[in-house]
């Protein structure tokens, strides 16, 4: 038996001394890269090989190629059957997009090739002229180095590694790091604070039943509007800019023009306790263009939806037993509403009527988050558009086809359906498909004391969830996978915003901070103190430029770069 034993190894050795063989075809056509050999290839992919291989050659101090390197050794005789990554030199890797599609044939990569590497093969092979960032991931752990580093050992028993690819934005956003300046005015604590789905318009509400317009480039008030009663808890930008509602503790809501500071039409009263949340049908299901028609829930338990121009009221939805505490009107024309009955109700925005009951929380419902509201929110205003010195302005009559195409393109990321998250008092979050079932696809536990806020990333990749246990988690925006958690804030965190390229994320908290994250580190970046009190609201305007706080101090801070 050991002379059998014995031989074995030999023959063993004797073929893994052997070189590695010439550019072969395999059942599955791979295309062999970066070895060198020819291909039956576009000369762009050949250009882009050579190149690559010639960037690689040149980091290396030895720089044989690839097929004279001969594979390593064993060192031991007994341990030919671990046949672990550390052994190996190759993979055989499968790029492959979000939606399951395969970029170009299998492709053979050292295992200590690095991510930029990746990048320029990618772009190779789907032969684009401009090169657009992409994030790399293996087994869902993202690439940062090398492939080796993202691969365990049992990876190496796959026949073709998959390796998903995700675009990245091509802008970045960068993150900002003073307060430009701190707005006095409002007599009572900020309760809300948002910009414009342009950015040119900034407005807060106050306990002081006052809501305000300020001017983003100078950084001064632009307009007091007065009329509410009682606090004013919520506004809410209509999606073409050019509507501000705001909601009070009277129960009454008020719309305003951003651009006089006058109220639009009449008062709309109907509800019986205090308003609770706002939003606005989106832009591309708008009649010819225009954003007329608006949601309110409230304390009483309704959802009504109101035509603004007219000032009616036109449907009241009223099956929730207990105060209806968040909503959403979603790009597929249903109404999402979140109570303290412990349900998430699904309506038809047209008829009124109630699809389903989402069920599984065991407390309130505090807030909800759709993955397509960031796109929701801008309309036809792109990032980046905005970005640019002198941002294009497309006419009322574009407007509602860009904002179909952008919604499309988002929808698309994200796999062609719309997701929705729930955050409870119950400590966990749930993620739901609501247009297919009533199930939820995934139930997020982790957080130690109740959910405040919850937002998915404007790529719809990631689920933000800000909690009073300090923290902040990061889940996957598909699975509900756990990602990571922020942690710096000493008390609770009240709530997040994410910039327009969903690399960073900004909290505001209890402990009178606000700090801004890097979600690829998991790291805080900026410390930003300077509010005197509890910081109670945030927003990161959708050009990248500014973030507006506001809180218990009374004023309204702007932080830039």
């Amino acid at each position: 038996m050991n002379q059998l034993a014995a031989t074995t190894c030999k023959q063993n050795h004797a073929s893994v001394k052997t070189q590695a063989a010439p550019l072969r075809v395999v059942s599955r056509d791979p295309l062999v890269l970066p070895l060198g050999g020819t291909q039956m290839l576009p000369d762009k992919m050949q250009e882009g090989n050579k190149r690559i291989l010639e960037e690689e050659d040149s980091d290396e101090e030895v720089s044989p190629s690839l097929t004279e390197k001969p594979i390593k050794k064993k060192t031991t005789d007994m341990d030919d059957d671990d046949d672990g990554l550390e052994d190996k030199e190759n993979v055989l890797a499968q790029f492959q997009s979000e939606s399951g599609e395969a970029a170009g044939p299998p492709v053979e990569l050292p295992l200590n090739l690095p991510r930029e590497k990746l990048q320029q093969i990618l772009n190779v092979l789907l032969q684009q002229e401009d090169e657009t960032p992409y994030s790399f991931f293996v087994n869902e752990k993202e690439i940062t180095s090398t492939l080796r580093a993202a691969l365990d050992s049992s990876a190496s028993e796959e026949r073709v590694l998959t390796i998903l690819y995700q675009p990245q934005a091509v802008f970045r956003v960068r993150a900002v790091s003073r307060c430009t300046s701190s707005l006095p005015g409002h007599a009572e604590a900020v309760l809300s604070a948002a910009f414009s789905p342009d950015g040119q318009h900034l407005a807060s509400g106050s306990g002081d039943t006052t809501v305000r317009f300020w001017d983003v480039n100078t950084e001064t008030p632009h307009f007091t509007c007065k009329g509410h009663k009682h606090w004013v808890l919520v506004t809410a930008w209509s999606t073409d800019g050019e509507r501000l509602a705001s909601g009070c503790k009277a129960g009454q809501i008020f719309i305003w023009d951003p651009k006089t500071g006058k109220q639009l039409g009449r008062t709309l009263t109907g509800h019986k306790q205090w308003i609770t949340s706002l939003c606005w049908e989106p832009l591309h299901l708008a009649a010819s263009g225009k954003c007329i028609r608006l949601a309110s829930a409230g304390k009483d338990g309704d959802v009504r939806i109101w035509n603004t121009s007219l000032g009616s009221c036109e449907k009241i939805l009223s099956n929730h037993l207990q105060s209806v505490t968040a909503l959403r009107w979603s790009g597929e024309g249903l109404l999402y509403s979140a109570s303290q009955d412990r349900t998430i109700k699904v309506w038809r925005a047209t008829d009124g009527v109630m699809c389903r009951t989402l069920q599984g929380h065991g407390h309130w419902v505090n807030t909800l988050a759709l993955n397509t509201d960031y796109v929701l929110r801008t309309g036809a205003c792109s990032p980046e558009a905005l970005m640019k010195a002198r941002p294009e302005v497309p006419s009322p009559e574009q407007r509602q086809q860009c904002a179909l195409t952008q919604y499309k393109k988002v929808l698309t990321c994200a796999g062609g359906v719309e997701r929705l998250a729930s955050g409870s008092d119950d400590f966990t979050l749930f993620l739901w498909e609501p247009s297919r079932d009533k199930k939820p696809v995934a139930r997020l536990t982790g957080h130690q004391q109740l959910v405040n806020d919850v937002k998915f990333s404007p790529d719809t990749r990631t689920i933000a969830s800000a909690s009073f246990d300090k923290s902040i988690r990061l889940w996957s925006g598909l699975t509900g996978k756990f990602l990571g958690v922020l942690r710096g804030h000493v008390t609770g965190v009240y709530q997040i915003a994410w910039s327009a390229d969903s690399r960073l994320l900004v909290s505001g908290s209890k402990d009178s901070t606000l700090k801004v994250w890097s979600v690829a580190t998991r790291k805080m970046e900026i410390d930003l103190p300077g509010h005197a009190d509890e910081v109670f609201t945030v927003d990161w305007s959708p050009d990248g430029q500014r973030v507006v706080s506001g809180g218990k101090d009374k004023v309204l801070k702007i932080w830039r770069r």
